[in-house]
């Protein structure tokens, strides 16, 4: 989730008056029976007065009537267009889950709907995230069923009725009020907690325990499949229910680092141009698990996730998107440290290839080799340790070349104890017999008077290779 505040809009509501909340699809009129379900609970907003035949209440429920709203018994007049007198119910308001992304719209903070344009979200950042502040439009009801598999749903604020809740204390008042069960029920907690994201890297959207629950209500309760993509080999954002056609990148960040800063330069310098018109983007700090031996769960690293899919069809699938990740990943090469980027990774998919890794940060493999030669070095000293625990290269100290050695021999006892004695272990991959100390020091009485030279016997050396 980005570091500025995002409002998220709950659509369904339980109002009276709304044709799709009533089995006839319409709203009912004067000849109708009303039936709400006995075992039901119900909260209903009423907008205007109703005049009705007959009405059958739940067992426990609410209205919450507007200004002059309110219902009468019909008194057999003739209405228009309301002649048939059947039997209206209520449709079943408890189906509507708080983890279904297709319930929550995006809004401004003047409550007007924002452009479903350039940027989209992955489908777990579609319900409202810890740092969201969530609105409940006013003269409306809903009941709204909160099963979750976190301890608490943390947010920003909730707005009902027009009053907008942003504290702790406020919402634990309204949580005492007779309604609050009404309208939330199941074993979830919701917590107000009237603080944003502080972090200018961005903050992880926190739904990720819930993501079964995100992707059964896209999907659907029957395990619908999710669709055939364009391409192969599709790609898997982290927070997303299916795969998708076209790029990501990845990208490790520095304490510099501004996460709305960098999405308004992405939008600005990159997909404001016509060559990129059909591309959305989705960019988020989210957190990939890490393992070890790719079996074991160790921890998590955060990193900033960008998606980026095209509208192309067949072959041309995802190669917009593609060129414009390359084109991303060029800049990053270029101003990635000024933009607090340590490194990056990229991946496509298109119609006519399988995903594949196409571009990496060039600190990356810096890096990588870094650490590769830090651990042959150390491999290497631990090699020379080894061979000089097991007696090897013991016979060296004595070679003026190599009195670094003595130090190590005198911490020993007086007397080096024979091969023999040493129990050691056998090593596959050494399997040469050691010099004689009568073979050593006949070599060295024949070469020293000759130059001066200093030579010994390399045990990893066979000299049969010299021969053929």
């Amino acid at each position: 989730a980005a570091a500025t505040a995002v409002y998220k809009q709950w659509i369904p509501n339980t109002n009276f008056e709304t044709a799709s909340n009533w089995d006839k699809g319409r709203v009912p009129c004067a000849s109708d029976t009303v039936h709400f379900e006995k075992n039901k609970v119900i909260s209903v907003f009423l907008g205007s007065p109703h005049t009705l035949t007959d009405m059958y209440l739940p067992l426990n429920g609410e209205f919450v009537l507007a200004s002059g709203a309110g219902f009468a018994a019909f008194d057999g007049s003739w209405d228009p267009g309301c002649d048939s007198g059947e039997t209206v119910r209520f449709a079943d308001a408890e189906q509507h889950t708080w983890f279904d992304p297709r319930l929550w719209q995006a809004v401004s903070p003047g409550r007007a709907l924002e452009p479903s344009g350039r940027i989209f979200s992955v489908d777990e950042e579609r319900v409202p995230c810890h740092y969201d502040d969530v609105i409940f439009q006013p003269e409306t009801s809903f009941r709204v069923n909160i099963d979750s598999s976190q301890q608490v749903i943390k947010l920003r604020s909730i707005s009902l009725m027009g009053q907008e809740l942003s504290s702790p204390e406020a919402w634990a008042e309204y949580l005492r009020a007779p309604s609050a069960p009404l309208q939330f029920h199941g074993n979830g907690t919701l917590q107000v907690t009237g603080t944003g994201c502080l972090d200018k890297s961005g903050c992880a959207c926190g739904n990720a325990p819930d993501s079964h629950r995100i992707c059964a209500a896209l999907l659907g309760a029957s395990g619908r499949q999710c669709p055939a993509p364009a391409c192969q080999s599709p790609l898997q954002p982290l927070g997303h229910c299916c795969g998708v056609c076209g790029a990501t990148i990845n990208l490790d960040f520095t304490r510099n680092f501004d996460l709305q800063k960098f999405q308004d330069r992405l939008v600005q310098d990159f997909l404001s141009q016509p060559k990129y018109a059909g591309v959305q983007m989705a960019i988020s700090k989210v957190h990939k698990a890490q393992t070890f031996l790719g079996v074991i769960p160790r921890s998590s690293t955060p990193l900033i996730q960008i998606v980026l899919i095209d509208d192309e069809a067949g072959a041309q699938t995802g190669t917009t998107a593609e060129q414009l990740a390359a084109d991303i990943m060029e800049d990053i090469a270029q101003h990635g440290e000024a933009l607090g980027i340590s490194s990056g990774k990229m991946e496509a998919a298109t119609g006519s290839t399988l995903s594949s890794q196409v571009g990496s940060h060039t600190l990356n493999r810096i890096t990588a080799g870094m650490v590769s030669g830090l651990l042959f070095g150390l491999l290497f000293l631990g090699g020379i340790l080894f061979l000089y625990r097991k007696g090897k290269l013991r016979s060296l100290s004595r070679l003026p070349t190599l009195r670094v050695l003595q130090p190590w021999k005198r911490a020993e006892e007086p007397v080096s104890p024979a091969p023999a004695s040493d129990p050691g272990f056998d090593n596959p991959m050494f399997d040469v017999e050691p010099p004689s100390v009568d073979f050593e020091e006949k070599a060295l009485q024949e070469m020293a008077p000759k130059d001066h030279q200093v030579f010994y016997i390399n045990p990893l050396y066979d000299e049969s290779y010299t021969e053929t």
